[in-house]
């Protein structure tokens, strides 16, 4: 089951007391050259121009000033595998920049070089590499998949990594050479997969399989209908997103070394497709464009947030913050108010759909959020402040982030190619 990720991202100008665009000039001098904006200009001389029209200025008005708030905060450490804590003083900070730091412009990939057929080299004007920032850096690329790669697990302590994809296979790779070590045909598509304890736990359609990494016994845990999004194990429940809408819950009984059902929680109308655990609560996204909150004593829904206006595709919690994500070109923080409820503090909007979020600590202890965008890239921003200061290509869109230990990172996208990264003490240029 695949979702719309395009309908309805269109880019959106925000002309602030700009007067219109002026229509296009009938003069061939005043008109940009097609082929050479394509990089492919051949024509000497050429009747027009090969550089950019000035846009329009903004009407700043009288006593206009571009004023950049300075706010400090602190972090403490990680609190889960994707959203480390935050201890933020109070919500007005985020949003808001720090020092003369400056937003990193947007660039665009070149597809000539990343098909591998560019002719113009260092003279190309658009990117010849797959990632922009000088904190973090490539170490290798893992191919072998054929799919989007739809969830990645590198369980505590292990020398293994383990990749599952929409090719219905899962990977496992030695993280020392980098090499596959075995590939598992599973029959049916992967929606998702993390790693708990000694249990490698793998989302598929109509069931959730279980594996002891340690023992290497399995288990099918029926109950689902349809593809298996999102899994997340809170307390000593195991949860399951699935494509009907209901969250099953599953308890693993020591005596029998077996998972047991244990709940539904029913409310959503479509699929769910993320779920994350924190501060006692169960927080599920869906398709249906909400937001649930469940208690984790009784596993009831204690609220229903519905300021998205798309599929919600992103959960996670970052001290006492719950960010989300959504088709809807937004990431949303939320924060509780008197009484426990959560409201939108504030709203961060980009120019696409978003797929996933994930909280990390860079190399210097700082706070960064990974955003994945459906326009093939991965945004990283510093936090509070939403400060771009990285940007991460892709030939298809990233669907799984994954966080490892000493400042690694894994990407997997589309077209099935994991990426391993490392956030760098000192700066270090482009990846190509």
């Amino acid at each position: 089951m695949d979702f719309d990720l395009n309908g309805g991202n269109k880019r959106v100008f925000n002309r602030l007391g700009g007067s219109a665009r002026p229509a296009a000039p009938t003069d061939t001098r005043q008109k940009v050259c097609y082929h050479w904006r394509a990089g492919r200009c051949n024509r000497s001389p050429c009747p027009f121009l090969h550089r950019e029209l000035p846009g329009p200025v903004p009407n700043q008005g009288p006593g206009y000033t571009n004023k950049r708030v300075a706010e400090e905060s602190s972090f403490a450490g990680p609190s889960h595998r994707r959203g480390p804590g935050f201890n933020g003083s109070s919500s007005s900070s985020w949003g808001r920049f720090g020092g003369n730091r400056t937003v990193t412009k947007t660039e665009k990939l070149c597809n000539f070089w990343v098909d591998g057929n560019c002719t113009y080299g260092d003279k190309c004007r658009y990117l010849h590499c797959w990632s922009k920032g000088d904190s973090f850096a490539l170490l290798t690329q893992l191919d072998g998949h054929e799919k989007l790669v739809s969830g990645i697990a590198l369980p505590s302590g292990s020398d293994k990594l383990y990749t599952g994809s929409k090719d219905e296979t899962m990977r496992v790779w030695d993280c020392a050479s980098g090499q596959c070590t075995s590939v598992l045909n599973l029959g049916g598509e992967i929606g998702c997969v993390i790693s708990e304890g000694p249990w490698l736990l793998v989302g598929m359609p109509n069931l959730v399989k279980a594996w002891n990494m340690e023992t290497n016994a399995d288990q099918s845990l029926n109950g689902p209908v349809g593809q298996v999004y999102s899994l997340v194990v809170g307390t000593d429940l195991l949860f399951a997103g699935t494509q009907d809408g209901s969250i099953l819950a599953w308890r693993f009984n020591a005596a029998t070394n077996c998972f047991e059902p244990a709940a539904s929680l029913n409310g959503h109308t479509l699929a769910v497709v993320t779920l994350y655990v924190g501060a006692n609560r169960l927080y599920s996204g869906s398709m249906d464009k909400t937001i649930k909150v469940w208690s984790l004593d009784n596993l009831q829904c204690i609220q229903t947030l519905t300021d998205h206006t798309s599929v919600v595709m992103s959960l996670i919690c970052w001290d006492q913050f719950l960010l989300s994500c959504s088709l809807d070109n937004t990431v949303k923080i939320w924060a509780a108010i008197e009484g426990g409820n959560l409201e939108v503090t504030y709203t961060h909007k980009e120019e696409h759909g978003v797929l996933a979020l994930c909280g990390v600590h860079d190399a210097e202890a700082k706070p960064v959020l990974l955003c994945s965008c459906n326009d093939n890239s991965l945004r990283l921003y510093d936090l509070p402040s939403f400060t771009e200061r990285g940007k991460i290509f892709a030939k298809q869109e990233i669907r799984s982030v994954q966080i490892g230990p000493g400042g690694i990172f894994f990407t997997g996208d589309g077209t099935g190619q994991v990426k391993v990264w490392k956030w760098s003490t000192t700066p270090t240029a482009a990846t190509s």
